[in-house]
Parts: C-alpha cells; sequence; structure tokens
C-alpha cells in the first residue's frame, strides 16, 4: 500500500500542472494510481479532495459564450440538481447556431457533458447539461437579467480583457444588428443625393450589460453612442470597420 505522503506529493505535482505520465515516471506510482489520486477516488485515505476553481479551458471559446449567454442564455437548475444551459438563437442563422455548439463544447472540454440541439421554426436552443455550469456563469439567478446587477468576477474580466474581440461578437450575436442607414439631402445645386451607411446596434434592457458591452468596445477601439435608454450605436466609419472584421456578416 501507497503511503499518504506519496498521495500528497503526486497530488500537489497534479495541482501544479504536471503531467500524469511524467508523474508517474518520475515517483513511480502506477500510472492508474496516479489518475485515481488525481481524482480523488482512493479508498484509502477518506474522502475526496475538494474540487479546484473551475478556469475556462480556452479563453476564446468562453469569451464568445459568455456574450451569447448574456444576450439570450439562462441557467436552470432542476429540484434535483442538474444544471441545463439554453441559449435561445434565431433560426434563420445557422452558422451562429454552430459557433454557440462549439463554444459550449470547447468550454465543457474534459466534462461529462452533452450539447444538444433543439430546432424550431423561428429559434434554434442549445442546450448543455453540466454540473459545473453555475460555477463557469456565476452571473445566473432567478428573474431576467435586467431586474438584478450582472457584475464579472475578477477572472472573467482577465479572460475578456485577453478576448474582447470575442466578447463583442457573443454580444452582438445575440442581441446586435447591422442595419444600413439612408437618407437624403438636397445639395446647393438643387439635386437630391442620396447617401446610405452601415451601422451597428446592441439592445439590451440591462444597463449593466450595456456598459459590458460599451468597455469591451472601447477596448478594441470601437466608438458608440447611446442611441435611447436600452440601444447602442456604432455609427463611425472607422468603428464600423472593426466591427466588420470582429463580427463579420451573419449566416
Amino acid at each position: 500500500m501507497r503511503s499518504l505522503a506519496e498521495m500528497e506529493a503526486v497530488r500537489r505535482l497534479l495541482a501544479d500542472g504536471v503531467p500524469a505520465r511524467s508523474i508517474a515516471a518520475e515517483t513511480r506510482v502506477p500510472l492508474r494510481t496516479v489518475v485515481r489520486w488525481g481524482q480523488g477516488r482512493t479508498r484509502a485515505f477518506g474522502n475526496r479532495p475538494r474540487p479546484r476553481p473551475w478556469r475556462p479551458p480556452d479563453d476564446w471559446s468562453y469569451s464568445y459564450l459568455l456574450g451569447l449567454y448574456l444576450g439570450d442564455g439562462h441557467v436552470y437548475v432542476t429540484k434535483r440538481g442538474a444544471c441545463l444551459l439554453r441559449v435561445h438563437l434565431d433560426a434563420a442563422y445557422p452558422g451562429i447556431v454552430n459557433e454557440c455548439r462549439l463554444a459550449m463544447e470547447m468550454t465543457t472540454l474534459g466534462g461529462r457533458t452533452h450539447v444538444l440541439l433543439r430546432r424550431g421554426s423561428r429559434v434554434n436552443t442549445v442546450q448543455s447539461s453540466w454540473k459545473r455550469w453555475p460555477e463557469a456563469l456565476p452571473q445566473h439567478g432567478p428573474g431576467p437579467k435586467h431586474l438584478r446587477p450582472i457584475m464579472l468576477t475578477d477572472w472573467q474580466r482577465e479572460t475578456v480583457a485577453a478576448r474582447p474581440r470575442q466578447f463583442v461578437r457573443g454580444l452582438i450575436h445575440s442581441d446586435g444588428c447591422r442595419t444600413v442607414n439612408r437618407f437624403k439631402t438636397r445639395l446647393p445645386s438643387g439635386r437630391v443625393a442620396e447617401y446610405a451607411y452601415p451601422r451597428y446596434f446592441f439592445s439590451n434592457l440591462s444597463a449593466d450589460i450595456r456598459a459590458l458591452f460599451c468597455e469591451a468596445c472601447e477596448a478594441i477601439g470601437v466608438r458608440w453612442t447611446l442611441s435611447n435608454p436600452r440601444n447602442v450605436s456604432v455609427a463611425d466609419r472607422r468603428s464600423v470597420a472593426i466591427l466588420e472584421d470582429v463580427v463579420g456578416p451573419k449566416s
């Protein structure tokens, strides 16, 4: 039987991110034992260790998914303790639906989860059952998001700061749109000229979520204005060009 000191040494190495195979070669503890100790399933030394705090395995996918969730998602905890993440998306844009599915799969990498797609005539719902969704999305709670505070944790802020473009992309894919403004004006010559220019809108009832969108826009050099209390507008030519590159055409 292996000693408690050996198990603790192995767990310290695992906590430091050392691969299990390297630990087995260094300590001469069988690989299967190293894995079992890391999962806390050993019978010899009692209770499982407390799991480490969850952090995104892929910042890119998580930042995008967080934007989608803040716009059109919710976490539902059943009476039996099962946790479901659902994101409701426009069925007219299958490309966004597929991106959402991939982001969920990457965010839950290594976890026991299943990502499902429920198709509707107008709305497609991407759903994932995973026990750690409340930890991955701590903004969840009862009632609509605009009726409660929505604040990012320190680690979420660090993640979004590393991938602000993906965060903005997720927010616009959920609660944003691209439009073309057209207007006519009479020139001094008397001729009536017609002009058109693209612009983006982000619409959300939550002041906190709008503030997060504006903060991320500023981080990528996008200028914004408030069209009304619930709509953020981006019409500056250079800023629109940035969003054209970040968001691209909806598909």
